[in-house]
């Protein structure tokens, strides 16, 4: 994607905050999120429902213009599902260029091959249990990059063993940074744990920090 792309163009803004990371290899990490509005999935556990309507209008110069004030060289674009904007992939390259390390938080469910390169994407492959599993657009497996990091949010053991099963199947996660991630309040994290250990698979256990920080309905934390 060319550095000269035009940069009017608006997009719906729910948020942009300055925070630590809480999940992903980044987790701790002081990150700005620029939180966009709108997504194409109904997730049973979603935890962002309020990103499915609302929101500011703001042009990319505008957003980006924020999200650098904070003084902070992370910053994610995340959603809902950010790549339901169009606008999402100029501003990411825009954030690049003005030589910010960008991190994409997706689901998935919409092609991913035309995201900046540079952007390290952070791949939410949906399970079962969140009633959206046939909406992951595996071709998006074959667009993955060293620096991917490909997420299952588990509900339940049916989950964990759904997504080790395509984990070993699916020769384009090898060598991938995976994580397994319990749905707050569905599965106990040391259960998760001691699958992850059982199952002898090469994958990352994370928690959502943020949600051990503050009250798990807390916004812009």
């Amino acid at each position: 994607m060319s550095a000269d792309i035009p940069i009017d163009d608006r997009l719906r803004i729910i948020e942009i905050y300055a925070s630590i990371q809480g999940e992903s290899t980044w987790t701790g990490k002081p990150c700005v999120f620029v939180r966009l509005a709108g997504c194409n999935l109904r997730c049973t556990w979603c935890d962002s429902e309020f990103t499915f309507t609302g929101g500011v209008h703001r042009s990319i110069q505008e957003v980006v213009d924020e999200a650098c004030s904070h003084g902070i060289d992370l910053i994610e674009v995340t959603g809902g599902e950010p790549l339901a904007q169009r606008q999402a992939l100029p501003l990411m390259q825009v954030l690049l260029d003005r030589g910010k390390t960008v991190l994409l938080e997706t689901s998935g469910s919409i092609d991913i091959s035309s995201v900046p390169q540079g952007v390290h994407i952070i791949l939410d492959i949906k399970c079962p249990d969140s009633g959206e599993c046939e909406a992951n657009l595996l071709s998006n497996l074959k667009h993955l990059r060293a620096s991917t990091e490909v997420k299952f949010v588990v509900a339940s053991r049916a989950d964990f063993d759904w997504a080790v099963t395509l984990c070993r199947e699916r020769q384009e996660l090898n060598n991938q940074e995976i994580l397994f991630s319990p749905a707050y309040g569905l599965v106990h994290p040391k259960d998760l744990v001691e699958w992850l250990m059982e199952s002898g698979l090469n994958a990352r256990f994370q928690l959502q920090t943020h949600k051990v920080i503050w009250p798990p309905e807390a916004r812009g934390v």
